[in-house]
Order: C-alpha cells, then structure tokens, then sequence
C-alpha cells in the first residue's frame, strides 16, 4: 500500500514538472476527475486555485466536458474547442485532450493552444472579401444599368445618353480608385517587413504635395498653409510611399473641410518626441471641419471603414487611404495620430523618426 502511494506521489511529481514546463495552457486530470496540475499559463487562463477541483468546475464548457469525459472513460485521444471571452475580445483555443500513463498512474492531459490570432486572420479575410465584393458592385450595377438603357430604351434618346455616359464615366473612375488603392494597399503589405533605407527630405515631400493638390484646394477656396518647410529633415524612408501619405492626409483635409476654410501643414523637429522615445519629425495637417466623434477614431484605419459612407463616396473615396496610411507609416517605424472634436476640426498628425 505504501509502495502504491511512494509511486503515486512520484509519477504526480513527474506529472507536475513536466506541466511547468510546457509552453501551451496545460491541465492534468486524474482518474478521480480532479486536477492534478494546472501549470502557470493555464492559471493565467482560467485563475488560481484549480489544483484539487473536479475538473467540470474549472472548465465548464459542454462540449470540452464531454471530450474529457470520453477520455476518462475509454482513453484514447479527443479533441475540443474552447471560447472564452475577455473584455472586447473573444480568444478560441483548440483543445488536445489525451490519456496518459505514468508508472501505473493513469491521466487526462489536456492542452490548450491559442487559435486567436488565426481566427481574426480568417475573419478580416471574410470581411476584406465581402467588402471588396459590395464597393464593386455598386457601380458595377449602375454602369450595367445604364448600358442595358443605352442599349435598349434609351437608344435614340440623346440627351438622356449624354448624362448616362457621364454617370457611368464617374462609377468607372470610382472602380479604378478602388482596385488602384487595393493595389497600392497590397504592395505596401507586402513590403511591410522591409524597411526602407533612402534619405528623404520631408519638407521637399510636404512642399511638392502642397503644389500639386493646390488646384484642388483652389476649387474648394481652401487656404493651405505651410510651416515649417525651410528646415531640411531627413528620415530613412520610401519617397513615393511617404508621398502618397501625405497625399492622403491633406486631400482628406481639403475635401470634409469646409468650402473657403483653410487647412495648415506644420513641419516641426523634436529633439525627443514621447511617442518615439527619440529624435523625430512631425506633420500636423488640421483641417476645420465638423469633427470626428470620439468613437469613429480608434476605427479610421480599417479597411472600408467611413465615418459618412454617402458623403465619402460622393467624394470620391474609397475607405482605404487612412488604411495604406497606417501600413506605410508602420513599415516606416512611424505613428499616426488622430485628434478631432466635434465642431473644432481634426488634425492628423504623423510621426517618424530620424534613425
């Protein structure tokens, strides 16, 4: 009897040291249906005290329950899901669920491995697809609309083809931006890991932004005002890319400000910048439009994603520039900040450091 115990106690040492040192949430069930062992990343998982518990009272969903409980009864091997939630984020996890035997000692040990990461991959794909696929239909419905008219009804009828064929120039273009900035979004992922390594001089960057949208701020009798452009700061960077960052930032600015309201471009150097933690340059482009609401901010940067979806079509967007914004200046090792009040206008701010 004593013999029995000495190995018991041995084989639940063992059992133990190994669980400690497995890097996935672990959980050893014995055969009375209590833990055992619960190593360090499965208190994490499910909070201290588990050791001693029938396992139902730590795990407690049916479906893993009812995998452990196969196993205990018939050995063997199963496998389960297992969802918890925290906080704003769900965290799903497949369940490897084992028989096992130690110096006559037989165990349930159950591994946890965080799908996660996987998961939210697979969703933002499905939603990536599904938005791609409504942004392109709707003008590709309108234009084949209108063609079906032109081809039948509307034959003969030249007034009612000049402003048809207007439409569908204006949905045609609308389609061009959104496979245009699909495009551009894809190579900057794809390059999201290289850091680029040509000097650039981001008052020159600023400056020619400046001159080329000026007819579009001059259409709108928006004022832009420039400061800081005489200083000669230079980061490690993409041209072409950092170009079309700030391309996107004071278009954006001119078109949701107000008609003859004004849009200022500040260049400012910092020896330390908090946000970096060193040396850096920063762009405030502020407009004085309505405001962003406070909850639209954290969600500006996603695919799609539009504060006014009718507004920003009928401007021209496409819901991706503050997207392939936030992927340059990530490659760049840079930030983006977003300040905005309702009725006060909004500034965004971009940051990048010198090294």
């Amino acid at each position: 009897m004593t013999q029995a115990i000495d190995a018991k106690s041995s084989a639940n040492s063992l059992v133990v040291e190994m669980a400690k040192a497995m890097p996935l949430p672990l959980i050893v069930i014995g055969n009375d249906e209590r833990v055992v062992v619960a190593n360090q990343r499965a208190e994490e998982l499910f909070g201290k005290g588990t050791h001693g518990r029938h396992y139902i009272t730590v795990l407690r969903q049916p479906m893993l329950l009812d995998a452990i409980e196969n196993v205990l009864r018939l050995g063997g091997e199963a496998n389960a899901t297992y969802r918890v939630s925290e906080s704003a984020r769900d965290r799903h996890f497949d369940v490897k669920i084992r028989a096992a035997l130690t110096k006559d000692v037989g165990y349930v040990v159950v591994a946890f491995e965080d799908k996660t990461e996987l998961q939210e991959a697979g969703q933002m794909r499905r939603d990536f697809v599904a938005n791609v696929s409504h942004e392109l239909r709707t003008p590709l419905t309108a234009v084949l609309g209108f063609i079906e008219t032109l081809l039948g009804p509307a034959a003969n009828d030249s007034a009612a083809r000049a402003r048809f064929l207007t439409i569908m120039d204006n949905e045609a273009k609308r389609m061009n931006r959104i496979v245009g900035d699909l495009l551009s979004l894809s190579r900057v992922e794809a390059d999201r890991r290289v850091r680029p390594r040509d000097a650039v001089n981001i008052p020159s960057v600023v400056r020619s932004v400046v001159q080329t949208l000026q007819p579009l701020a001059d259409a709108r009798s928006v004022k832009l005002r420039l400061e800081g452009d005489d200083a000669d700061d230079m980061v490690q960077g993409d041209q072409d890319q950092l170009t079309q960052v700030f391309t996107n930032l004071v278009e954006n600015a001119i078109k949701y400000g107000p008609v003859n309201g004004e849009v200022s471009i500040c260049i400012t150097s910092h020896a330390v910048e908090p946000t970096m933690r060193g040396p850096a340059v920063r762009v405030d482009v502020a407009d004085q439009g309505e405001g962003i609401p406070a909850h639209h901010i954290p969600r500006l940067t996603e695919r799609f994603y539009r504060v006014d979806a009718h507004r920003s079509r009928e401007m021209g967007g496409t819901g991706l520039g503050l997207a392939i914004v936030k992927h340059i200046l990530t490659r760049h090792r840079g930030r983006l900040r977003i300040e905005s009040h309702a009725g006060n206008g909004s500034c965004f701010s971009v940051i990048l450091p010198y090294e």
